[in-house]
């Protein structure tokens, strides 16, 4: 690469942001930390501002502002708090791209205000398209904005798609490790416990994401961004359980072709490809060896089982906030469960009766959406009093 691209990594100190970082630590000539984030993780924000020298950090969480203040203010670095100063911090004009790994909901309005401020967004936080995918897209295509995509899966997508954008795809076929319950029924997983769901086969992640790869939801949500990214249709959406993670995804075109991305569960690869593209950066990470891996076995989900995703399919179907429902719902359901407030397959249970209760809008603005997040919320917490 020519050019150096200066960074901000919004949420640098989860388990994206940190591997983010491992990929600049690699490529210094090529990448420069302008602005971290983090919610609450202020000791592990000041330890990465203290080697990567940006020029901001945000603490979202403001009762710990005077601690990143104290430990920063003195390296010459501008501290800021609160969620205002995380949408306004990305509007600076030194930032060249937003790798967006923030968790859940709260990514939405600070790519919102990213892409309207013309900056290029390198996507880990699916929900935001899932929440507003239409709205998203149409903003990035008005200020000539490029979304990169930073999951493994859409990431597979895309970089199968270098040199076939003018051929049409016919489908993708999405791939899911099944998580730690592959193959179990519904009498197994009555009784199993957060430690168990968080024990995922294959990828190291966030407690969110995991338990949300443990329902199968992480997937629906996958479905839901690859839509938006792509300019899908749903029955253009497939997805298969590949236990191994090796084949990240595929596309099939209409000449009946596919082509699939290969690589070993790391997502330093997806990462670094979002950010150096169109360039291939040389990286020291381990290789994919096929002796090692003899056998790539592929079968179909369990969508009675695991209901999540067949509500993501449903969602997507039906359109309008539908979506955003589910990922409200979704967000309060993992949380329940994370507290043993609800048991794991009830998570299901939860988000399809709050998705009932709430206000359909077909046609929602962003003010609609985040009206609609806030409503859901509610009624999935008052649902939760009921199995407490």
């Amino acid at each position: 690469m020519s050019e150096l691209k200066r960074v901000a990594i919004l949420g640098s100190t989860g388990s994206i942001g940190r591997q983010t970082l491992d990929v600049i630590r690699q490529h210094p000539e090529d990448f420069q930390v302008e602005v971290l984030t983090a919610q609450n993780n202020c000791d592990l924000l000041i330890q990465q501002a203290l080697e990567f020298q940006p020029n901001a950090v945000v603490i979202t969480n403001e009762a710990k502002y005077q601690v990143v203040k104290d430990a920063l203010i003195p390296h010459d670095i501008k501290v800021f708090a609160g969620p205002k100063a995380l949408a306004q911090v990305v509007e600076m004009e030194t930032i060249d791209v937003v790798l967006t790994a923030l968790v859940g909901y709260s990514g939405l309005i600070p790519t919102v205000q990213a892409i309207r401020a013309g900056k290029q967004i390198a996507l880990a936080n699916k929900e935001t398209l899932v929440v507003a995918g239409e709205i998203i897209t149409q903003l990035a295509k008005e200020n000539a904005v490029n979304i990169y995509p930073v999951d493994s899966e859409h990431s597979a997508i895309f970089q199968c798609l270098v040199g076939e954008w003018h051929n049409p795809i016919e489908k993708i076929i999405l791939t899911a490790s099944g998580g730690p319950f592959r193959g179990k029924d519904r009498q197994f997983l009555e009784s199993v416990t957060k430690e168990q769901a968080l024990k995922h086969p294959n990828w190291d992640m966030g407690a969110k994401i995991t338990i949300d790869s443990a329902s199968l939801m992480n997937k629906g949500l996958e479905v839901i961004e690859a839509k938006w990214l792509f300019g899908l249709d749903t029955d253009q959406i497939e997805v298969v359980v590949h236990p191994q993670s090796i084949i990240h995804s595929l596309i099939q075109f209409e000449d009946g072709s596919i082509k699939a991305q290969l690589g070993l569960p790391d997502m330093r690869i997806p990462i670094q490809f979002a950010l150096s593209y169109p360039h291939r950066l040389k990286s020291d990470f381990e290789r994919f060896d096929f002796l090692n891996y003899p056998n790539l076995t592929f079968e179909q989900p369990d969508l009675k089982t695991f209901r999540n995703l067949q509500l993501a399919f449903d969602a997507l179907e039906k359109g309008g906030n539908a979506p955003c429902m589910l990922n409200a719902a979704n967000e309060i359901a993992v949380e329940a469960f994370l507290k043993d407030q609800i048991g794991f397959l009830q998570m299901s249970e939860l988000i399809e009766n709050a998705m009932n209760r709430a206000d359909f809008i077909s046609h929602p603005s962003l003010e609609d959406y985040v009206a609609s997040d806030e409503q859901v919320r509610t009624i999935s917490k008052e649902l939760i009093k009921q199995y407490v």
